[in-house]
């Protein structure tokens, strides 16, 4: 095994009484609850009357400019996103306003390798030559100031929806909706952009029934029917499962697995190898999302977005079919830049040995044969191996570099940019995203001062201790509960996700046999015997290498691990999912609480 100095800490349970709530649920649960910060019945309820009140800033504003475009059959155009987040939020807007009676709706998304992200200069002659009366932006146009400026002239009505951090100036428009927004009172803020765009399609129902617009002849939607690409949208994008996404996603899922998805999710969940009446949130995240974001890192997001929006199960299938193979070429594509972005590394970490330092904690990686449409995931991988703040960089038109990064707990990866962009001005010439993830543009010159400067903001903000990496525990699962019983009721707790994380053990196991699971070698399969008792349990270890495990294991384990139900030719049976794995006799840390 490696010497990676990773760590297994167990949250601690907080130190209010769990007699107030919860007396239903059983003792697990009730716990797990509580470690995530679930104080009070009401906080687990997943019904929709649970939503946060529609009191988003710019919702009536915008509901009231569709409303009009709608009675006089204005031309509106709705200008997408090349991730899972902004087609599923385009798909949704656009099959919204075809129910609520448009005549005339279409869509754009920018192409990510020539015209840039979002509502960008670049992008605008293609939209102007659809001559809108209306643009709709989702998932993106927060920071669109000069494009925004441009369409005004050329009088266009804007409404922007959008869920990033807004910058220090805001875009003109007619109508802005973003949660994140200044004097926005909207609780939720970590809404998706699809969670932002369901949102003002629910007002402009509202305001379309008030005034008497749907009738026999027009039947007035359910918003229900949305909801599938709402938990599709939420999960891809990894906002944190707050207590509105979650119940989003519940409602979504529950409609999957009824039966009432829309063909092209429930195809899509066919072709990843996931059934969709047994649909939980890590399907959609694993197995629709890659499928989905293949089509916008290798070709056209729009291949995805008519997937979602057809009607009819056949042509679904079709570009189903289609978009798994645009995803077994990402993976082809991913897995050469991984080779060669270890090799870069590894020869940069012996270098720096050499000299008596150290890598980079701020990690910056460029290569001139880097596909940009997939530089975003060799990121998150790289930072999963080295855990520490990543970006990969790629060349793209007009002598610049694109830019995809990845964050750990603790560092604000947007807001590190903008720190940057404020004290190198110029240096950047486009920005944006979240916490844990954002991009960015700049010019090729410009690479090492950006790698400096990177750096230098990561060491200034995180210790050596935060590039530890950390894996969090709930505590030692009893050997009775080594059942699929316990194992069910675990998965349909959910939905789990970011900061709703997936229940996670450890323990100490007997190591009874290793070896590669099917033909690829990255992944292991082991038959464990728990010290404590129990049945002898299969495990997987899907990139053991990423996971410090190289080598023979040894014969006692500590592992962390998560309860899961392995469905293989119609037959359930336990598994682990191993998160970790260390000698038994690796120190535990306890007594710590998941920040």
């Amino acid at each position: 095994m490696s010497a990676t100095a990773s760590r297994i800490c167990r949250r601690e349970l907080p130190g209010d009484s769990a007699n107030a709530w919860g007396a239903r649920l059983p003792p697990l649960l009730r716990e797990l609850y509580r470690c995530r910060g679930i104080r009070a019945d009401a906080e687990l309820s997943c019904e929709l009357v649970a939503l946060p009140a529609p009191q988003m800033l710019g919702l009536d504003a915008g509901a009231a400019v569709l409303d009009e475009a709608l009675s006089t059959g204005q031309r509106i155009l709705v200008l997408g996103d090349y991730d899972a987040d902004g087609a599923t939020a385009c798909a949704l807007v656009v099959s919204a306003l075809r129910a609520f009676g448009a005549v005339a709706v279409e869509y754009l998304v920018p192409n990510r390798f020539s015209d840039g992200y979002g509502l960008c200069p670049e992008v605008l002659p293609k939209l102007l030559q659809r001559s809108p009366a209306v643009v709709i932006t989702v998932d993106n146009g927060i920071t669109a100031v000069e494009a925004a400026a441009q369409l005004a002239t050329a009088g266009v009505v804007l409404i922007v929806t959008d869920h990033h951090l807004p910058g220090s100036e805001l875009p003109t428009a007619a109508a802005i909706i973003n949660p994140n927004q200044p004097d926005c009172p909207f609780p939720a803020k970590s809404l998706a952009g699809v969670g932002v765009a369901f949102y003002l399609m629910a007002a402009l129902r509202a305001r379309l029934r008030e005034r008497g617009h749907f009738n026999t002849e027009r039947v007035e939607p359910a918003m229900g029917d949305y909801l599938d690409l709402v938990a599709l949208g939420t999960v891809a994008d990894m906002v944190p499962l707050e207590h509105a996404n979650r119940i989003l996603v519940h409602q979504g899922l529950k409609r999957i697995r009824a039966g009432r998805a829309r063909p092209g999710i429930a195809e899509l969940l066919r072709m990843g190898g996931r059934l969709p009446g047994r649909a939980v949130a890590s399907d959609l995240s694993f197995g629709v999302a890659p499928l989905l974001n293949a089509a916008g890192r290798l070709d056209d997001i729009s291949i995805g977005i008519e997937c979602l929006l057809s009607s009819e199960p056949a042509s679904a299938r079709e570009i189903a079919q289609r978009l798994r193979g645009l995803n077994q070429r990402r993976r082809r594509i991913e897995s050469s830049m991984q080779r060669e972005a270890q090799d870069a590394l590894s020869a940069l970490k012996h270098a720096e040995l050499q000299a008596g330092g150290e890598l980079p904690w701020g990690l910056c990686l460029c290569r001139n044969d880097f596909h940009v449409g997939v530089i975003g995931l060799l990121a998150s991988r790289l930072k999963e191996r080295y855990h520490r703040p990543v970006f990969v960089l790629a060349p793209v038109e007009g002598g610049l570099l694109r830019g995809s990064g990845r964050s750990i707990p603790g560092f604000h990866l947007r807001d590190a940019l903008a720190e940057i962009n404020a004290a190198h001005p110029g240096l950047l010439e486009r920005f944006g995203g979240h916490a844990g993830a954002a991009g960015l543009t700049m010019a090729r010159a410009g690479r090492v001062d950006f790698e400096r400067a990177f750096d230098a903001v990561v060491r200034h903000h995180l210790d050596a201790d935060a590039l530890r990496a950390v894996v969090w525990s709930d505590g030692e699962l009893a050997a009775t509960s080594f059942d699929m019983e316990t194992a069910r009721q675990l998965r349909y707790a959910g939905p789990w996700g970011q900061h709703f994380p997936e229940p996670t053990f450890d323990g100490c196991f007997r190591l009874l046999s290793s070896k590669a699971l099917g033909q690829n070698r990255e992944h292991r399969h082991l038959s464990l015997s728990p010290e404590q008792g129990g049945p002898v349990v299969e495990g997987v270890l899907f990139r053991a290498a990423e996971r410090g495990v190289i080598g023979k294991l040894p014969e006692r384990l500590r592992v962390a691990y998560k309860l899961n139900l392995n469905e293989f030719r119609g037959e359930e049976r336990l598994q682990l999912v191993l998160e970790w794995v260390e000698a038994a006799e690796s120190g535990l840390e306890e007594g710590r609480v998941d920040g």
